[in-house]
């Protein structure tokens, strides 16, 4: 989606209104496309002081697997953006990631919001808090119960074990 800002950086307007549904489902995120519902945009650019910004309010449903048992998450999350527009990035001794370049008064969303959904995914996504994973020995869901694998102990810790008893 082109966002055209000639009238925000020219003083014309003060305000444009953005409310988009933005189609990720190809973006790739390791093995999988965690997006297959589309994403909703709310927000606004506006003029302040000669300084126009960008401010997003992005919701989405994060779809994947538990890095722990593998079994498939849907997960609601949401993710706000500040940013702040220019036409030029001279005369900027702290330009970090806060200012967007945007080249002929027209920002293309899709790709600035590519970007930050990618930093923004977990590394490690689990189903819950408390997942215990697969047994390592028959590959059972131990969310399920516990499985018949037989516990094997160092013995070099077997005195510990016994003070538990």
């Amino acid at each position: 989606m082109k966002l055209d800002l000639k009238a925000l950086f020219g003083g014309d307007t003060q305000r444009i209104a953005i409310e988009e549904q933005l189609d990720f489902h190809d973006l790739q995120y390791g093995s999988y496309c965690p997006l297959r519902q589309p994403v909703c945009v709310t927000g606004q650019a506006y003029a302040k002081a000669d300084v126009c910004y960008l401010d997003l309010d992005l919701s989405f449903v994060f779809d994947g697997v538990c890095d722990r048992c593998a079994e498939p998450i849907q997960k609601p999350m949401s993710l706000s953006l500040h940013k702040i527009l220019v036409e030029d990035l001279q005369n900027r001794e702290d330009a970090d990631d806060e200012y967007v370049l945007v080249q002929d008064s027209a920002l293309d969303l899709s790709d600035l919001l590519r970007e930050e959904l990618l930093l923004f995914f977990p590394t490690k996504m689990l189903c819950k808090p408390d997942c215990k994973g697969l047994c390592c020995k028959c590959g059972k869901n131990l969310n399920d119960g516990p499985c018949d694998c037989q516990k094997d102990v160092d013995p070099r810790l077997e005195a510990l074990l016994q003070l538990l008893d």
